[in-house]
């Protein structure tokens, strides 16, 4: 069974770096640690702790899915509104269509997660939030699957472009096998693939939606999706039913894996190619150490091409690099940049929304010259946190936020459809927790934004 899938031999274990995996019943088991990757909707499930990745992404895909039904709801009562125009209830008459359908076929998609069978409630997953990052859910990218399989030619024709223009040797691509970290709805990927004269493709995403997608795509079906254009151009711009499909079926040659690209589950020197599109500012890691990460990914003479934007944004001011200190990091993690171009291309130009722009991208093609210190295992929470046994350190920040959720607290608990903000604002004053004359404007703002918050129904 272990040389059924071409996968096994660039697998690596995400939590142990044990090497090679076995493949069972559907399944990657690592006989070191003993753990178990099962696969979702045909994909390989390679997170470091698979059972609590898999229970984190259902529980925000599930909130997901409650919130497009509180919003089908909202938008059934507004519909009830007397004086409403005749173009209004049109609008909003193709929104609660389009939201219904939408829900329904992403529920269709998501099968392969096992949402259907969870009984958390809306308010709960509202208290309880989940540790992927917080922009993370149905929406975040969402509008890059329409782009990247609808109507988006130009934009990809354009990405293309600027990847094979650092790569080309004597007018062709030799890019061996490739992996792509952080590839989204997969079209990039996929366009290299078919524009690469050997070896295999490893697309890698965190993002069971936009992997779930990609995959029924490039195996040859055609999906019917709604597009929801943040500045619709028209009325009826404002949901666009959409059919995305592939130009050919990929090929057994492209394989999707689903994984955390700081825990990549690979073993070292595996990949002649390592292609990291609109990533490396974006991710929590340093650049330095996850420079190091593909530098112990690729073979000797192997090359990595990043493409996209540089836009940093750290809360460490040195961290935010510029295109010099990036090119400098590079040099210094064991690779000389080769071949740099920059320029100017179309991005989420869609023909339904107003909100399209132009963006400058920066992409590079460097050559591993010389192996690097490998870094340490990526941790996204400290020891305290995952194994529960260390007492928690009292941390200044945290300090600040039990007092302020004790302040909190005791206002909705105040919240009692009599009391104005000036009666809270002296009970808070009683308490010592502040004086009424700062009272009254913390309290404005924190009903301000629960107020706000309310009417957005926001959440994830």
């Amino acid at each position: 069974m272990t040389g059924e899938n071409p996968l096994v031999r660039f697998i690596a274990c995400p939590r142990c770096d044990k090497t090679p995996l076995e493949r069972t019943q559907k399944r990657f088991v690592c006989t070191a640690c003993k753990t178990q990757f099962p696969e979702i909707g045909g994909i390989p499930w390679l997170f470091a702790d698979p059972d609590v990745a898999l229970g984190e992404w259902r529980n925000r895909l599930h909130f997901s899915l409650q919130q497009l039904s509180h919003e089908s709801q909202r938008l059934k009562r507004e519909l009830t509104e007397k004086d409403l125009r005749a173009l209004t209830h049109r609008r909003l008459e193709l929104q609660r269509k389009a939201t219904d359908e939408h829900r329904k076929s992403l529920q269709q998609i998501l099968a392969p997660i096992d949402i259907q069978s969870m009984q958390v409630s809306y308010e709960s997953h509202l208290a309880l939030r989940t540790r992927l990052p917080i922009d993370q859910g149905l929406n975040t990218y969402y509008a890059n699957v329409h782009r990247d399989w609808a109507w988006g030619a130009q934009e990809n024709d354009a990405s293309l472009k600027q990847v094979l223009g650092v790569l080309h040797e004597n007018g062709e691509v030799h890019a061996g096998d490739t992996l792509v970290l952080g590839a989204g709805a997969c079209r990039l990927a996929y366009d290299l693939h078919r524009a690469n004269h050997s070896g295999q493709t490893v697309a890698v995403d965190f993002n069971p939606l936009l992997l779930l997608i990609a995959s029924k795509i490039i195996g040859g079906a055609s999906l019917e999706l709604y597009e929801f254009p943040i500045a619709p151009r028209s009325l009826d711009d404002f949901a666009v039913l959409r059919t995305l499909s592939a130009p050919e079926v990929a090929g057994p040659d492209l394989r999707l894996v689903l994984a955390d690209v700081l825990r990549p589950p690979f073993a070292p020197k595996s990949f002649a190619t390592i292609v990291t599109p609109w990533l490396i500012d974006i991710i929590d890691e340093d650049l330095p150490l996850f420079a190091a990460r593909i530098n112990h990914l690729l073979k000797p003479g192997g090359r990595w091409v990043n493409f996209g934007s540089l836009a940093f944004d750290s809360p460490e001011r040195s961290r935010r690099y510029s295109p010099q200190e990036v090119l400098e990091v590079v040099r210094e993690s064991g690779f000389s940049a080769t071949n740099i171009a920059e320029a100017s291309i179309p991005y989420m130009c869609s023909p339904a929304s107003c909100h399209g722009r132009r963006e400058t991208v920066f992409t590079f093609c460097a050559s591993k010259e010389k192996d690097t210190k490998p870094p340490g295992r990526y941790k996204a929470l400290p020891d305290w946190i995952v194994l529960g046994n260390e007492p928690v350190p009292l941390l200044r920040s945290f300090e600040t936020q039990a007092l302020s959720t004790k302040i909190y607290s005791f206002i909705m608990s105040l919240i009692d459809g009599k009391r104005s903000i000036v009666d809270m604002a002296l009970l808070l004053e009683k308490q010592q927790l502040m004086t009424r004359k700062e009272a009254e404007p913390a309290i404005r703002n924190f009903l301000t934004r629960m107020y706000d918050d309310s009417r957005r129904n926001s959440g994830f």
